[in-house]
């Protein structure tokens, strides 16, 4: 048994030096006997030659695998079998006098960026992208002829950018004027946040005095730096207003229900924020459920999560509706106090039920990732997918409440109770509905948040306040109003964010609300009708 292992592990020692056999005998040789000088000119031999399966002979050089015996012959040496490099047989047994090849720190300095850009002409994309990272920073000018080789057959956007900036970051340390000014005008066109370091470097001073003597480069410097800065600062608003459309829709998501039942009864529920956390330990139960009896068809989970949190949390909505909040109509002061106790209720239920730990939500593979919009502004899938999952429950919002029944009554009964009760509309129990369908949709935003951060008992309270903002400022029961305020108080949010940080950019967002307040009452959208006109 142990002989056939022997031989499997030789066929395939020999296997993978096979692709080495190309490497010239003469280059092999050098590598193993010659000093330091020597070594370094057959590694750029290896680099011209551009053959990237000369990369795995430099790195077994670097790992110590390549040993030497007497002054003519190499091997590879994996375990207890060997492969002659230079006639590439087997070798067995493994000779006694074997020794050890010496790479000092230049020589290995010199392998590390040689092997980085041979892996430039692989097929693998993951093969060349790790080459062009590893290049950064570590190339010089005997690099120029492989970059400029894959320059010329690479396809892929982010490989290209990175093998363009190493070779113009090489090229800005010529001594050829001309050279220089090549480079500085083609870092005008990348979008790579580290071309500012480059071109700085370019205009730095030193003891009120430039370091670049020549006026003219520096003056294309400038340019270049100008041209580079207008560019990420174009990426920098594209990623703001991104990130403000997504907390808009989340806004959406928590407010929406909440201008349901705010806007139908003029019930404060201070228990809003604990529907949407009943409505994300939801999607957290489902998940696990997945785990552990469907493993395979864990990426379809939300499926399943987005009805299950809807219905639980829409119940729970209908049954503090029938035992509690119907008997304080009218009476604010108590709905508020009645709720806020509910919502400290339901947190320490979840508490004693789940634990006082946030619980994760793991993302479907469908959601991991993102997609790179522009050089260094990379939108997360998950977050996508959120802003579309906003668009759909608010136009099945619209069809329920422009097209079916239900959303006749419950527009009936917002706009003129006493008369949508005298024309025979069930306002009780279209009450129940409507409250139901608000802490159903409370339900929907604990399942998106779930999605984007970990769930915890006080989740809903980072959402409570804002949601009631977002339908104060967009006006009492107008769905439009909602929708604007939530997408306008998120982009605005993350714009002052970027520029007073986020405590005084919440501050200046809720003191304008209180101005704005003061100034129209009834928010964005006046609610129209008999009993308002009145």
């Amino acid at each position: 048994m142990i002989r056939m292992l022997r031989r499997l592990a030789a066929v395939l020692l020999v296997a993978s030096s096979s692709t080495v056999a190309a490497v010239a005998p003469e280059t092999i040789r050098d590598l193993a006997f010659g000093d330091s000088d020597v070594k370094i000119k057959a590694i750029g031999s290896l680099l011209a030659s551009g053959d990237e399966s000369a990369s795995s002979l430099l790195e077994a050089l670097v790992a110590g695998e390549v040993q030497t015996v007497g002054d003519d012959r190499v091997l590879q040496v994996k375990g207890d079998t060997a492969t002659d490099l230079l006639t590439g047989k087997a070798v067995s047994p493994l000779p006694e006098n074997r020794d050890d090849i010496v790479i000092n720190n230049r020589v290995r300095r010199e392998i590390g960026a040689a092997s980085a850009a041979l892996k430039l002409s692989s097929p693998d994309r993951a093969v060349r992208l790790a080459g062009a990272r590893d290049l950064q920073g570590g190339a010089d000018e005997d690099m120029l002829p492989a970059i400029s080789r894959a320059l010329s057959k690479e396809s892929d956007a982010e490989v290209k950018g990175l093998l363009l900036l190493t070779q113009a970051s090489i090229q800005l340390a010529s001594k050829d004027r001309a050279t220089r000014l090549s480079a500085i005008h083609a870092l005008a066109e990348s979008s790579n946040p580290n071309t500012k370091t480059l071109l700085l470097g370019v205009l730095e001073k030193r003891a009120d005095q430039f370091v670049e003597p020549d006026a003219e480069i520096r003056s294309e410097a400038e340019k270049s730096l100008h041209a580079v800065q207008s560019r990420l600062s174009t990426g920098e608003m594209v990623g703001r207003v991104f990130t403000g459309v997504s907390l808009g829709s989340i806004l959406l998501l928590a407010a929406l229900g909440l201008a349901i039942t705010y806007g139908l009864m003029g019930v404060i529920n201070m228990a809003h924020g604990e529907l949407i956390m009943i409505g994300a330990y939801t999607t957290y139960v489902v998940q696990n459920f997945f785990r552990g009896h469907a493993p395979g068809s864990f990426d379809f989970y939300l499926l399943a999560a987005v009805p299950a949190s809807f219905v639980v949390s829409g119940l729970v909505g209908m049954a503090l509706e029938r035992s509690v909040i119907r008997f304080l109509y009218g009476r604010p002061l108590e709905t508020l106090l009645a709720t806020w106790g509910i919502s400290l209720i339901l947190i320490q239920a979840v508490r004693t039920i789940f634990g006082a730990q946030n619980v994760q939500v793991e993302n479907p593979s469908w959601m991991s990732g993102g997609i790179e919009a522009i050089t260094g502004v990379v939108l997360p899938w998950s977050r996508i997918v959120i802003i579309g999952f906003a668009g759909l429950v608010l136009l099945a919002m619209w069809l329920l409440l422009a097209r079916t029944r239900l959303g006749l009554f419950v527009r009936a009964v917002t706009q003129n109770r006493a008369m949508a009760s005298c024309t025979g509309v069930p306002t009780r129990r279209v009450d129940t509905w409507a409250f139901g369908l608000g802490s159903g949709i409370a339900g929907l935003a604990g399942c998106a948040l779930s999605q984007i951060g970990n769930v915890g008992p006080d989740l809903g309270q980072s959402y409570i306040v804002d949601s009631f903002m977002v339908v104060v400022l967009g006006g009492v029961g107008q769905l439009a109003g909602t929708v604007y305020a939530a997408l306008g108080l998120g982009i605005v949010n993350k714009f002052l964010e970027a520029w007073s940080g986020a405590v005084l950019a919440k501050i200046a967002v809720l003191v304008f609300i209180i101005v704005f307040i003061q100034k129209r009452p009834q928010g964005l959208f006046a609610l129209k009708g008999r009993t308002v006109e009145a």
